[in-house]
């Protein structure tokens, strides 16, 4: 990625470990986004891979966390495809949503921008929109219901079947 200079001093060393494992180069081929870096790719069916590659980003800048791989916020955003396959009016609004967030950024679009409070401030920007409320809506339960996210969360699941959370350690203090 290049980063246009913009009056910020160099990187940091916290900066520059980010982005050396975050935000991971993502090849579009064909119908395809892919993360060679981490080894996962996704199809897409009816919304343009650049288009995918950028609500990912979206979803990362939306809900941060560093210790969440980009697989999992691809995971999430997929719903979007799917839905846009099925119905004109969804691909509409997330297609002419990304190119409206695209247009923003200005050269490079919104993936180019190198500084995540530069993304930050135009998601800040179309918070109000349908757009940005479809995305943010749909991560809410997309990224967080993924079983496999949770242990990085430290969430265990459902207690009910296990005996509930009051005989799993509800009274346990240890880190008080």
């Amino acid at each position: 990625m290049v980063t246009i200079y913009d009056g910020k001093p160099g990187l940091s060393r916290r900066e520059l470990l980010k982005r050396g494992s975050i935000g991971a180069l993502l090849v579009i081929s064909g119908s395809a986004v892919i993360s060679p870096e981490q080894a996962w790719g996704l199809e897409t069916s009816a919304l343009k891979p650049e288009t995918m590659a950028t609500l990912i980003q979206v979803a990362r800048d939306i809900y941060p966390h560093d210790q969440v791989p980009d697989k999992y916020y691809a995971i999430a955003v997929k719903g979007h495809d799917e839905t846009a396959a099925k119905d004109p009016a969804h691909k509409e609004l997330i297609e002419k949503g990304i190119a409206d967030l695209d247009s923003k950024a200005g050269k490079g679009g919104y993936r180019g921008l190198g500084w995540e409070e530069q993304r930050v401030a135009l998601l800040t920007e179309i918070e109000k929109t349908p757009f940005f409320q479809a995305v943010r809506g749909g991560l809410v339960v997309s990224l967080y219901n993924q079983k496999e996210v949770w242990p990085i969360f430290g969430y265990e699941g459902e207690s009910y079947s296990k005996g509930g959370y009051i005989a799993r350690g509800f009274n346990d203090i240890e880190w008080l």
